[in-house]
């Protein structure tokens, strides 16, 4: 799974429109377009992918980066909860954790958890949604800094299936 496809996902379930998504990669700071945010949603015509195979990645009009996602799960964090302030009352300077591309859905579960407000039992009740069980102390394993000992890659399964639930949640 790519970051496409995530953002894909992500859209689907939140029931997000064009133009919130466009708010949402600003608030985040990145600059987008209306066509820029449907090149990142639309698949390319398979006449125009090499090697194509049943088992290959989906293919997008254009490559959603770890730093351009990273972006828009920042921005998605401060539309639905508010932009952070300091004591000074300056807004907080948005930080960028994503390091490797093994780590994408580590983050992703951490920043939609404090996006929508969610507690591990609501994190667990979301990926039941899915049919998906998991230990509590596997989802903190997953939520985990990478430096910590008890740290758990997240893999593609969890984080799809987490999106999975979430729609199932959300759209109903």
């Amino acid at each position: 799974m790519n970051n496409n496809d995530r953002l894909v996902r992500l859209r689907y379930a939140l029931d997000l429109k064009d133009a919130e998504m466009v708010e949402i990669f600003k608030l985040g700071e990145a600059d987008m377009t209306v066509g820029d945010v449907r090149y990142l949603l639309t698949k390319k015509d398979e006449s125009d992918i090499e090697n194509n195979d049943n088992f290959s990645e989906n293919h997008y009009k254009k490559e959603c980066s770890n730093r351009l996602f990273e972006s828009f799960l920042n921005g998605l964090i401060v539309y639905k909860r508010g932009r952070q302030l300091t004591k000074s009352g300056e807004p907080v300077k948005m930080t960028y954790a994503l390091k490797h591309d093994k780590d994408v859905n580590n983050i992703l579960l951490k920043k939609m958890k404090v996006a929508l407000k969610l507690k591990n039992e609501d994190m667990l009740d979301i990926l039941e949604e899915a049919d998906v069980y998991i230990s509590k102390g596997e989802l903190s394993a997953v939520l985990r800094k990478e430096d910590h000992r008890n740290y758990q890659e997240c893999g593609d399964r969890y984080a799809r299936n987490f999106l999975k639930g979430l729609a199932i949640e959300y759209r109903g």
